[in-house]
This record gives structure tokens, C-alpha cells and sequence, in this order.
């Protein structure tokens, strides 16, 4: 009977270490791989290596990728990235949530005042809005200089030209190729027509001024954090300390003057954030 006893007590004490340590309680196993979405925007990057790094405190492994808005949303949707943090609601990339909305969700407001549009050199002299720009178009030569293609800025730009008949050429390239040649022609105090949106230092850099535009096309935005529906499942710590995710437009826009102008490492920059600023990361933490 003691042996009994004995081998009892031995399988139920395995039961019970086995049961604790399933993840079927509830609890959070760090064995598993965060992936990031990073898109070509110099906005993208501040917050995504912060959230890295705090993850990685916490214990997780994070992996980044880098797509256009596109290519981030489809791999959102299809579960081979788990978190985007610069969506931008509830216009700019509405049509990405309305085809995926399915499989992934706004997790949080990273911040609220998401400016963007098409922008001008103040020094551009009677063009105060995007309908001053109508029989005006040779003004910039009829070329507006956009981001990539697969943008929702661009997209929408070529809507606003359909929609109000400009006789506009839209020129896509990268961020950074929009912004060199905007800097030639700036340097030369030639008119120049380009996309423009905060944060970013070219406000910083330059005197510009967004163009109001008609409503419904380049409507202030607010900022979020978009996830695929399995993280909560998968990491319900990683899910929770993104939930409570808040950054300050203008710290985001600082660490952008950082980075590009400075030349300064982006992880660099996001440590010395949140060596800084520990009582907005207790408050996403919870530690």
C-alpha cells in the first residue's frame, strides 16, 4: 500500500506541474515570435522599435518586416505579422481594414493628431487650399510627388485628382525620394506640390503648409496600433501591453529628427525614450 501511496502522490504531483505549465490557465508562454510590419515611413519606425524593445524586456522575440501599407495589411490578415504600428483611421487606410477587417482589429490609439495631406512651400503665394490648385496645376509643372503606390495617400491623391479634375500627374517613389526631390526644388524656391503628413521633420526642416482639402479625402487621422486577431490568443501579455500603447506625436516626431537628420541608430534612439519616460511605460506595461 505504501508503494501505492507512493507512486499516487508521484503521478498526481506531474498532473498538476503539467497542468500549471500548458498555457491552459491562462498563463503567457514567452516561446513565441512577435512579428512587426514596418512600412517605408519614417513615422513607422520610432514606435515599432520601442514596442520591440519593451517585448523584448518581457521576454518575447520580435521580428520585423519591412512591406508597403499593402503588403503589411495582407500579411496582417493572413496571421504572418501580428502587429502594425501606424495605421491610419479612419480614412487613409479605411479600405485596408474594409478588406481585412475580418482577421484583424484596431488595438489601440497610438495618438490622435495624425495631420496629412498635399503640402506647399509657404513661400507659394496664392494657393491656400487643394481647390486654389484648380487652372493652377502649371504652377508645379502639373506634377504632385507622392509616395509608393500601394500608399493610401497615393490612392487617395489620385481619387481627389478624379474627383476635382486636376490636371495633375501623380510621380510615386519612395518617402525618401519624394522628400530629395522636394528639397531640390525647395532649394531653388521653386513651387513644388508633394505629400506631407505629421510626424515627420520636414516640418521641422522646412516652412510648409498642408493644403485643406475637400472632406472626406485627407481628414485628420488618428494614429493605431492594428493586430491579427490570433495575438490575444498567442501572447495575451504582449496583446495587453499593446492595448495600453500611447505615444506623444511630438516625442515620435523628435526621435524622427534623430534618426534621419542626426543619423543617430534607431534602436539607440528608442532606448533613450524609454530611459526617459518610465512612468508612460509602466502605464503600457503595467511593471
Amino acid at each position: 500500500m505504501k508503494k501505492i501511496s507512493v507512486l499516487f502522490i508521484l503521478v498526481f504531483t506531474i498532473l498538476v506541474g503539467c497542468s500549471s505549465n500548458d498555457g491552459s490557465t491562462g498563463g503567457d508562454s514567452k516561446d513565441v515570435t512577435i512579428k512587426f510590419g514596418v512600412t517605408p515611413w519614417t513615422s513607422t519606425v520610432p514606435p515599432t522599435k520601442v514596442a520591440k524593445l519593451l517585448l523584448e524586456d518581457m521576454g518575447y522575440k520580435v521580428e520585423e518586416t519591412n512591406a508597403d501599407a499593402g503588403g503589411v495589411y495582407t500579411g496582417l490578415s493572413r496571421g504572418d505579422l501580428d502587429v502594425f504600428m501606424d495605421s491610419w483611421l479612419p480614412v487613409m487606410h479605411a479600405n485596408y481594414m474594409e478588406q481585412f477587417g475580418d482577421n484583424i482589429a484596431s488595438t489601440s490609439i497610438s495618438y490622435l493628431d495624425g495631420e496629412l495631406g498635399w503640402v506647399i512651400p509657404t513661400y507659394v503665394e496664392g494657393i491656400d487650399s487643394v481647390e486654389d490648385l484648380i487652372g493652377n496645376e502649371d504652377l508645379f509643372d502639373g506634377k504632385l510627388y507622392s509616395i509608393e503606390e500601394g500608399a493610401g495617400m497615393t490612392m487617395t491623391s489620385r481619387e481627389m485628382i478624379e474627383e476635382l479634375g486636376l490636371d495633375l500627374e501623380v510621380v510615386p517613389s519612395s518617402e525618401g525620394g519624394m522628400i530629395a526631390q522636394a528639397q531640390r526644388m525647395m532649394a531653388n524656391e521653386e513651387p513644388v506640390l508633394f505629400l506631407g503628413w505629421r510626424p515627420h521633420p520636414m516640418f521641422a526642416n522646412y516652412d510648409l503648409k498642408v493644403l485643406p482639402s475637400p472632406e472626406g479625402f485627407f481628414d485628420t487621422s488618428e494614429v493605431h496600433v492594428i493586430t491579427n486577431n490570433d495575438l490575444k490568443e498567442k501572447a495575451p501579455e504582449a496583446y495587453e501591453f499593446l492595448s495600453n500603447w500611447s505615444m506623444n506625436v511630438s516625442d515620435i516626431e523628435a526621435m524622427i529628427v534623430q534618426i534621419e537628420d542626426e543619423g543617430r541608430d534607431a534602436e539607440e534612439v528608442a532606448q533613450e525614450w524609454i530611459d526617459n519616460h518610465q512612468d508612460e511605460v509602466k502605464a503600457m506595461t503595467g511593471n
